[in-house]
């Protein structure tokens, strides 16, 4: 019998190929059909490892095999991609059974003639993992650019368009720890929920259930999972935490707005800065949160549920505009919508899914969102224009094209930029801006 969670591993990276969902809309599916928390955490470690890993693994799956990844089976391709991380990144899973779940696997999906292949395959990557035929790290990162870029977007596996970018704007050490840091499991970070608990008392109710974490490094209300599963607990029904990124807590956090003010957070699914603004202002004032899309609306609705505060009130209306609202705001929070280049660590699928002939578009669409929002806020009023890219396009670009515009000014505050390669977090930009 093939293992459930290497068949739901499979299922969801097939779903993300074939660009049918996205990686968490393909976890949550294949989830949902495995009982076993073991199994439902085993498939996600699977399929999410796959994806970080995908170059150099087909790079490996090419030369063994002896023709082009594009000439196998899409099925069998994925196949192999799923056994290639289990062989060489789980080592309490014994070799004979991937090869075995593997084969078994490849005759279950009508493609039986591939069998041997596979088999052979597979058998050749367990021989022979400590000498695969991946490009080296250069000895003289200033030389060879090439055989930097090989590296970069081989061995450690990301676009190659991409780090040719970062290589240019940060120099190879920089641009090595971004790409290392991408490549490794994402610690779940929760930010204590101040409307109702403060961190050191959610800190011991956490303790109770088993639940070890540690402080943040930038975030004061950020903690670190290192042991156990908060969401496991009651305390995730209780609204004590949020389950949010630090980088993300440090956008919140650009939001200065006062007890009595009135906010717009003008794409606010799935809440966390919602809620985060709501704690800050004490509850008090407004909080108009707005989105677009009933997924998204439900998200949001349920995270403010369970947050508690009283001060929001959730719109649906569409950022690109025109916002049904009047020139009365003195914060508006634009999280705008971009490529997610900076989340890779959590997000892997999207370095596959983006190219760099998107981001003119997804400019040119933040531009509008910026645009919109600058106009319902009152004279004088504070603007936070944030992404989680990693690229110029969407965030400097994007203010300095629409500053003389929309008659909005730098604000006398230090931009927000995260990296992982200084901070140790995902990246994420915001400048604050006032309305003249």
């Amino acid at each position: 019998m093939i293992s459930p969670a290497r068949v739901a591993a499979y299922d969801a990276l097939r779903a993300v190929s074939r660009s049918a969902a996205d990686l968490p809309h393909a976890l949550a599916r294949v989830r949902a059909h495995l009982s076993d928390e073991r199994d439902r955490a085993l498939a996600g470690e699977v399929v999410t490892g796959t994806l970080r890993w995908q170059a150099a693994f087909d790079h490996v799956i090419a030369d063994f095999a002896r023709r082009p990844t594009a000439k196998l089976d899409p099925e069998v391709l994925d196949i192999l991609r799923t056994s290639l991380f289990q062989l060489l990144h789980l080592d309490r899973v014994p070799a004979s059974a991937v090869v075995s779940d593997a084969v078994n696997l490849t005759r279950k999906v009508g493609k039986s003639s591939a069998a041997p292949l596979v088999n052979a395959l597979l058998r050749r990557v367990s021989r022979e993992r400590q000498r695969l035929p991946l490009p080296p790290r250069p000895e003289d990162p200033s030389g060879d650019r090439k055989a930097v870029l090989d590296y970069f977007s081989i061995t450690l596996s990301h676009p190659r368009w991409l780090v040719e970018r970062w290589l240019d704007r940060y120099g190879f050490e920089a641009t090595e720890r971004w790409l290392m840091f991408n490549n490794l499991p994402a610690r779940l970070t929760i930010r204590a929920n101040r409307l109702k608990t403060t961190v050191e008392q959610l800190v011991i109710a956490l303790e109770k259930h088993d639940v070890r974490v540690e402080r943040g490094r930038y975030g004061p209300d950020a903690l670190i999972v290192v042991q156990g599963n908060p969401l496991a607990t009651p305390l995730a029904d209780e609204g004590l935490f949020v389950v949010q990124d630090e980088a993300s807590q440090l956008v919140a956090q650009m939001v200065k707005a006062m007890p009595g003010d009135r906010v717009l957070d003008a794409c606010a699914s799935p809440g966390g800065k919602t809620t985060a603004i709501a704690a800050a202002m004490n509850d008090r004032g407004l909080i108009v949160a707005s989105d677009i899309r009933d997924k998204r609306l439900d998200l949001l609705a349920r995270t403010v549920q369970l947050a508690g505060p009283s001060s929001v009130r959730i719109v649906r209306a569409d950022a690109a505009g025109p916002l049904p609202f009047a020139e009365r705001f003195d914060w508006v929070l634009l999280d705008a919508p971009c490529s997610g280049l900076g989340t890779l660590r959590r997000d892997p699928d999207i370095k596959w899914r983006r190219t760099e002939a998107d981001l003119p578009a997804l400019a040119a669409s933040q531009q509008r969102m910026l645009r919109e929002t600058a106009r319902v806020l009152r004279p004088g009023g504070h603007l936070v224009y944030s992404t989680c890219s990693s690229e110029p396009d969407e965030n400097e670009d994007v203010v300095h094209a629409l500053v003389e515009e929309a008659a909005l000014e730098p604000a006398d505050v230090p931009v927000l930029r995260t990296y992982p390669f200084s901070h140790g977090l995902e990246a994420f930009f915001a400048a604050v801006l006032i309305k003249a």
